[in-house]
């Protein structure tokens, strides 16, 4: 077993003066996943990323805590050679396929990327010369350049680095490399999913979540934070918001018509988040809306739920069914969490016939029935939210 891994990222390669802060963010996050499990060093070097591992590192550990770092498109164990020398390069190939494929019965071809243009092989020569060593060692092996089974590649840098099998990583972009959004965390399926596709293309996540004791039980709390818990192993840290709605949802129901209690509540759902969202520095919120799943997620409702917000609302799912939905919290493991039978505010004060197409003016008209109460209650349930640092 190598001691060190080669890590590979796609988008930030293409990027120009600034690549160097999204190299770094990599690196940071690579960092911090790695740290629970032993001292790791991680180095960047000329385009890539490397992790060199403590003695005794726990492969399978170090596979997974890899493979939910976004950004990361590959990785895999590389064979460092401390010299470019070409006959130590040569011979550590072949000990390299020796150590790595038990069985040696398959074709392959020979990749070579020289980023020491001093180097006195070129690229195709690299590939050729060794190319012919392997084929003279082992007699099993054949080539095949066009559809190999394996590749054996090659680095000549600072160091020489042999690699084949890669394996693959999220992608996206390093958390953090595009600001911070507020995630509308419920108990569902939906919203961890749209927090995970968000946080992969860089933003950091904070959440807010909607609790209404006695009617939801403190295993619909609990339910919540390990949610944003799994959530947190690709995110890293999530501070999570635990506002007690009670009170403004009794209000909700008492005062005003019932086919608008959905509607109305998601309307100051998103008011409270975007509070929190504005304090915290966030530049948008997230939910897991999907069009027509719902009757609060058909347009018409969507349209007068975004009118209480300022900031933009970013909703991934918007064009998925259900079906994708859940591929998506099975891989990234929610899915037997949030199908867990515990109850969230959501579906305790439940409309018989909730309006599909509610018109603002009209919904705007029965919230003034909360007028003499709504400001004190707001208050009330900002000031008493809960407050829970998140980590893996």
């Amino acid at each position: 077993m190598y001691q060190a891994f080669l890590v590979k990222y796609g988008e930030i390669g293409l990027k120009g003066n600034n690549r160097h802060i999204f190299e770094n963010a990599l690196k940071n996050r690579i960092m911090d996943s790695l740290r629970p499990l032993g001292e790791y060093t991680v180095v960047r070097e000329q385009g890539r990323i490397f992790v060199e591992c403590p003695q005794g590192y726990d492969y399978e550990d170090t596979v997974e805590a890899l493979g939910r770092v976004f950004g990361v498109t590959g990785f895999c164990q590389v064979k460092v050679v401390e010299t470019t020398d070409w006959e130590t390069v040569k011979q550590a190939t072949g000990d390299f396929v020796e150590e790595m494929y038990p069985q040696k019965n398959f074709t392959f071809k020979v990749a070579a990327k020289r980023a020491d243009k001093q180097y006195p092989l070129t690229s195709p020569e690299v590939c050729a010369k060794v190319g012919e060593y392997l084929l003279s060692r082992f007699s099993e092996l054949s080539v095949d350049v066009h559809e190999p089974q394996e590749v054996i590649t090659v680095e000549i840098r600072g160091r020489a680095y042999i690699y084949s099998k890669v394996l693959a990583g999220p992608g996206g972009m390093p958390v953090g490399t595009a600001g911070k959004a507020m995630l509308l965390l419920s108990g569902g399926i939906d919203s961890p999913v749209a927090g995970y596709m968000i946080s992969k293309r860089g933003v950091a996540l904070e959440a807010t979540y909607f609790h209404a004791p006695p009617y939801t039980s403190d295993r619909a709390k609990e339910k919540v934070v390990d949610l944003a818990r799994i959530v947190s192993r690709y995110t890293g840290p999530i501070r999570l918001n635990v506002v007690n709605f009670t009170d403004i949802q009794l209000a909700i129901y008492e005062k005003c018509p019932h086919e608008e209690l959905t509607i109305i509540m998601r309307r100051y759902m998103m008011r409270i988040a975007e509070y929190f969202a504005n304090k915290s520095d966030c530049l948008g919120m997230i939910t897991g809306e999907s069009i027509g799943q719902v009757a609060s997620q058909t347009m018409h409702s969507l349209l007068t739920t975004n009118a209480v917000c300022e900031l933009p609302v970013f909703r991934p799912l918007i064009g998925m069914d259900k079906v994708e939905i859940i591929d998506i919290a099975q891989k990234i493991g929610t899915f037997e969490t949030s199908i867990l039978p515990y109850e969230d505010c959501c579906t305790i004060f439940v409309a018989k016939h909730p309006v599909t197409k509610p018109i603002l003016s009209v919904i705007e008209k029965s919230e003034e029935l909360l007028a003499d109460v709504i400001d004190d209650l707001m208050k009330e349930a900002i000031e008493t939210t809960e407050v829970i640092e998140v980590r893996a």
